[in-house]
């Protein structure tokens, strides 16, 4: 009996020392394999072929005229405010000229009084051509006469030439619309005295329009577009637009024309769109906010700004070999956008970056690649799944076993 126990005791000893070697040698295998670095990848994508830009611009009337005096007077009346709706040939305002009144009146006199020395020039010369026939007068005589006439006749006509000139002044007198519009300005009041150089007597003294008038049925949208997209823009394309007043809402414009020159101390290309604003609900002068989604063709890709490395060799990346070693090289960085990068040279859609590199890793260290678990992946993940992780209940976490510890 007791040898069978001993029998017993030996063979239990023996199990639990090869069972405890085999525990060795697989925690020791666990260990190596944790000692080696885990990275998560990413690759670089091709840009789309379309991309959207973002720029102020400045929408303007699509005629805006300011109106000036064509004679010098008092204001007797204004008719329209700011913002009255004006039809062409609506009265705006009258001119009380006194003095270009009496101007015309005296002209008009002149003119009778030229027009009865024409006729006298006129009788006189005839009455020496009928005195030829009878050699009464010379023909010397007869010569002056007829050219007395013609002269007198010349006066004539710059005398009524004189009255149209006053005639075309007074109906200046009378400020109009141009064209049907909106009153943008009004600058005068009852009163002023205006000349025709545009003076206002206000106590600035400074040269002012009476009032501006503006068609706003149709806009102008003024852009400055950089020098990399002057040569894209072309018919037919359009631009979404957003203003300040109305922030929620989108307006459209077509591109009209260019100005076919870059302004060098800007590099930047005058772009001029049109706007239909048959609700006048825009107004000249807008701020506004422009987005233009152009076609680009280029071979750039885009890489997530977290899998550059920037030390004292430069801007790099660093990637995962065929043997799963870490590899650096070089790259060429042509824009930063917000959490991408595009490069021009230096990595392929093949190419298996590293995400958030570690500063301890080193050319050719090796590497075991491990994907993220769902919620920590922002670059690789769908956005769906982001969503649908973000929207879920998280649950209660157990406490983590050995065997969890070691696995993790």
């Amino acid at each position: 009996m007791m040898i069978l126990v001993i029998v017993l005791g030996v063979a239990y000893m023996g199990y639990r020392v090869i069972e405890s070697r085999g525990n060795m040698a697989a925690l020791e295998e666990k260990a190596i394999e944790n000692d080696t670095p885990t990275v998560a990848i990413v690759y670089a994508k091709p840009l789309p072929s379309t991309e959207t830009i973002k720029l102020p611009g400045t929408i303007q009337a699509w005629f805006q005229a300011p109106i000036y005096a064509q004679v010098s007077g008092y204001v007797k009346m204004w008719h329209k405010d700011w913002g009255a709706i004006v039809k062409k040939g609506d009265v705006l305002a009258e001119i009380y000229a006194p003095a270009l009144d009496a101007k015309y009146r005296q002209s008009k006199a002149d003119l009778e009084s030229e027009i009865a020395l024409n006729n006298l020039a006129k009788l006189t010369a005839e009455r020496y051509i009928a005195l030829r026939k009878n050699q009464a007068v010379s023909e010397q005589a007869i010569s002056v006469k007829v050219a007395e006439a013609k002269a007198q006749q010349a006066k004539v006509n710059a005398a009524k030439q004189r009255v149209s000139n006053y005639e075309a002044l007074i109906q200046f007198k009378t400020i109009v619309a141009p064209y049907d519009g909106v009153v943008i300005n009004r600058s005068i009041n009852v009163g002023d005295f205006i000349n025709k150089e545009g003076t206002i007597s206000t106590p600035e003294g400074e040269v002012r329009n009476l009032f501006t008038v503006a068609d706003i049925s149709r806009l102008r949208l003024f852009v400055n577009v950089p020098e990399a997209y002057g040569a894209v823009m072309h018919d037919g394309l359009k631009a979404d637009l957003t203003v300040p007043q109305f922030s929620n809402r989108h307006f459209t414009a077509e591109f009209l024309t260019t100005a076919r020159g870059f302004n060098e101390s800007t590099r930047t290309v005058v772009t001029q769109f049109v706007i239909e604003n048959e609700e006048r609900d825009l107004w000249p002068g807008s701020y506004a906010s422009v987005n233009l989604t152009v076609e680009v063709a280029h071979n750039h890709l885009s890489i997530p700004s977290s899998s550059m490395v920037f030390d004292e060799m430069g801007v790099r990346v660093a990637y995962v070999d065929e043997n799963d070693r870490v590899r650096f090289k070089p790259i060429t960085v042509t824009r930063f956008l917000d959490a991408t990068v595009e490069v021009s040279g230096g990595v392929t859609t093949e190419d298996r970056l590293i995400n958030n590199p570690s500063a301890a890793l080193l050319e050719g260290d090796l590497v075991k690649i491990v994907t993220p678990r769902p919620g920590y992946d922002m670059i690789n993940e769908p956005v769906e799944s982001r969503e649908k992780s973000k929207s879920a209940s998280h649950p209660k976490m157990p406490d983590p076993s050995p065997k969890q510890a070691l696995d993790g």
